[in-house]
């Protein structure tokens, strides 16, 4: 089993704990990051009214249930059975509140971007490597994502200087039981870091300790933001083998987005590639599509739409952005080198973009939010001309 696999016993462990106690907690009277009757309230959403939001490790729900009463649609989500069951228990029709039990990152890669995502202490049983790309790319632009997070716990051990789990202890209310968890209990450095790599800016971090003068207890409030417009992080400044200096890049367009992978360097890219020899620009970008993506089209169906001529360091490299609108199948990892296919709207497109792609989207689309160094486009195509 895995350390997440673990985890989710141990709370399973809990929540049937709590069913069988059958104890009532009371509706929250303030709202609780970590330490109750500490650290900021629910002023941390700012008007919440309207807003799409995600609960990340919801537990008994009553947060979820909280922001639901004051006009949100919320989303509660818990990787755990039980919780998920003392949740639906209590709140088994509570309008605005919607609760489902399921593996938090599975849910982020199926679901429309949220306004606001947060999480009260369950983000660092997760593993951040996993989480924090569908989490980044789970938010709208502009989006909010709060979460508060172990800093030292009560025998006043600090947090780690490296991005690893370790040990803490669950202990069950009204026993002297006590189950061991892996957490990934961080410095704020490396939360931050973690966050800006994952396309996120952070803008506040919060002290919360507790208010008993005798307990080392304290946690953290991470605020962060995805940006309006979408980062691209660079290709590789080393030489291309000869053939490889001229690529396509293929735009496959359709009612629901745009279709991007995730390549193993965690940039966002299209389907594209060199250009073979004796290949003309739309065979080869109908190759690469059936190759990376699984995707069949006609190279008499596509549409070239120019060359983009780039430099990096000595290096002249052109890419030609090809617009595909008919195809047939449904994505699929065909290449070990990316995966993830899936369609993307206009106005949620995932970050950070590979440099090429997001040139190749720019040149057919110049209104799209997408940052990236620029390239000289040349169309094939008059202005005004279908």
């Amino acid at each position: 089993m895995t350390v997440e696999q673990d985890t989710v016993e141990t709370w399973n462990t809990y929540g049937n704990h709590q069913l069988t106690r059958g104890l009532e907690l009371p509706e929250l009277d303030r709202w609780n990051w970590g330490i109750p009757g500490t650290g900021p309230g629910i002023e941390a959403f700012g008007d919440v009214s309207g807003l799409r939001i995600l609960d990340l490790g919801s537990g008994l729900g009553r947060h979820a249930a909280h922001l639901a009463a004051r006009g949100a649609d919320v989303t509660a989500v818990d990787a755990s059975p039980a919780q998920h069951r003392r949740a639906v228990t209590r709140y088994p029709d509570t309008a605005g509140l919607r609760l489902m039990c399921a593996d938090a990152v599975a849910h982020l890669r199926d679901a429309e971007p949220y306004d606001l995502i947060y999480s009260v202490c369950s983000v660092p049983y997760l593993n951040p490597d996993r989480l924090l790309p569908v989490l980044a790319n789970g938010l709208k632009p502009g989006g909010l994502l709060l979460f508060s997070a172990l800093h030292t716990n009560s025998n006043g051990t600090g947090p780690s200087n490296e991005v690893a789990p370790r040990p803490e202890i669950l202990r069950l209310p009204g026993t002297t039981e006590e189950h061991p968890v892996d957490m990934w209990v961080l410095t704020p450095h490396l939360w931050e870091d973690l966050l800006v790599q994952h396309g996120l800016t952070m803008e506040a971090v919060t002290t919360i300790d507790s208010d008993k003068p005798d307990s080392h207890l304290s946690y953290r409030l991470y605020a962060a933001r995805r940006p309006n417009r979408v980062p691209s992080r660079p290709r590789t400044s080393a030489p291309p083998p000869p053939h490889a200096a001229v690529g396509v890049g293929v735009i496959v367009h359709g009612s629901d987005g745009i279709l991007l992978g995730r390549h193993r360097r965690r940039t966002w890219e299209l389907a594209g590639g060199s250009v073979e020899a004796g290949e003309s620009f739309a065979e080869a970008a109908v190759r690469e599509l059936r190759e990376e993506a699984g995707l069949v089209a006609a190279p008499g169906e596509v549409r070239v739409l120019g060359t983009l001529l780039d430099r990096v360091g000595d290096v002249v490299r052109v890419t030609v952005p090809v617009l595909v609108t008919q195809w047939s199948g449904v994505p699929q990892q065909c290449e070990e080198t990316i995966g993830d296919w899936r369609f993307w709207p206009l106005n949620g497109l995932p970050g950070p973009l590979f440099i090429p792609s997001a040139q190749c989207l720019t040149a057919w689309n110049p209104g799209l939010p997408l940052d990236h160094p620029s390239a000289d486009f040349q169309s094939y195509y008059s202005p005004g001309r279908a």
